[in-house]
């Protein structure tokens, strides 16, 4: 199958929802370490796995543009069903972005109440517009952020690619290129699962993706895991700290509690706050160092002159030392700074 890179190439197969770049920017949000199944396939384009399905994304001034490939014939699943999923239509699938990056929630308007309530917020905002939560699926976040244990962006890719490739079904081939979706529960819990994920290079961190994989799967359940959208914060970090490899760190970070529990709605808006704050301070990205230095942080430890940042967090990110009185000054409570 061939990858379709812009509108221009089968205009028929494209469809296109109104978001500007204030609301939305793909480059900063799909490659800030939120997800790591998005690459950027040609420039401008972004291509990845969203609830089972490919997809190709571009944005062209107040438009995103998407594209959506279709399966390839796959052989039955071992319980006779077909193993591809039912065909969407072009209101579903809407739909499913405006989920995903939760268009429902207006953020230039929390960027004004951010930058009234921080200074350091106000004065690196410009640079890092569109700066959004992902709404994911819980138990492909889940897993993935086991993985961010000692860890960086690059690598995790490559793992939770290897991941995919071994454990998850075949989606299509773009060009060369296979597409798998993230594995089911079931596929993680085998006798031999662990030890397949050392052979591929998962180290310690094998045993807590299976045995979280199971717990899930004989406990709650991966529609149990989605209710937690709905309970309490609190309550929702304490269920998951129960899984094994997640921790306090792994639910209420700056890095990797946000994605984990997005959807949430009565934190989503404080946490978007904590990542678009913590992103550009962990010297990611092609303007990270500038970001760094306006927080008066100094330069990423990997390049000259860079130094131990004044705090760690899960997966490879740095965060500088916190003034929590902007955070109490937020319309609702920053989970960093409140403990939940």
């Amino acid at each position: 199958m061939k990858l379709r890179d812009a509108p221009s190439s089968c205009p028929s197969l494209w469809r296109s929802l109104p978001c500007p770049p204030a609301e939305l920017r793909l480059d900063l949000v799909l490659s800030s370490g939120q997800t790591f199944r998005w690459w950027e396939s040609s420039p401008g384009a972004w291509t990845g796995v969203l609830g089972e399905r490919v997809w190709t994304l571009r944005q062209d001034r107040d438009r995103l543009w998407y594209t959506v490939y279709g399966e390839e014939e796959e052989e039955e699943e071992e319980d006779g069903r077909p193993a591809k999923a039912a065909k969407l239509d072009g209101a579903e699938t809407d739909q499913i972005l405006h989920d995903y990056f939760q268009l429902d929630v207006e953020l230039p308007a929390l960027y004004r109440t951010w930058g009234a309530a921080d200074p350091l917020f106000r004065k690196v905002a410009n640079d890092f517009p569109g700066v959004r939560v992902l709404r994911q699926d819980p138990v492909e976040c889940l897993l993935s952020f086991i993985c961010t244990s000692n860890n960086h962006i690059s690598r995790i890719t490559a793992m939770i690619e290897r991941l995919c490739s071994a454990f998850g079904r075949r989606l299509c081939h773009l060009d060369t290129r296979p597409v798998h979706a993230f594995p089911s529960l079931s596929a993680l819990t085998g006798a031999d699962a662990e030890a397949q994920l050392r052979a591929l290079g998962f180290g310690y961190r094998a045993k807590f993706v299976s045995g979280s994989a199971r717990a899930i799967a004989e406990g709650l359940g991966a529609e149990g895991l989605h209710q937690l959208r709905s309970v309490p914060y609190a309550e929702a970090r304490r269920v998951l700290c129960t899984l094994p490899g997640v921790g306090t760190k792994v639910i209420s970070s700056g890095v990797c509690g946000v994605p984990v529990l997005a959807g949430h709605r009565r934190s989503s808006s404080a946490l978007t706050f904590a990542r678009a704050r913590s992103w550009p301070a962990a010297g990611m990205g092609p303007r990270g160092t500038k970001a760094r230095t306006a927080m008066g942080m100094g330069p990423p430890r990997n390049t000259p002159g860079g130094k131990e940042p004044s705090q760690r967090v899960t997966g490879g990110a740095s965060l500088p030392a916190r003034d929590t009185q902007g955070c109490r000054q937020l319309p609702v409570p920053c989970p960093l700074c409140a403990g939940g």
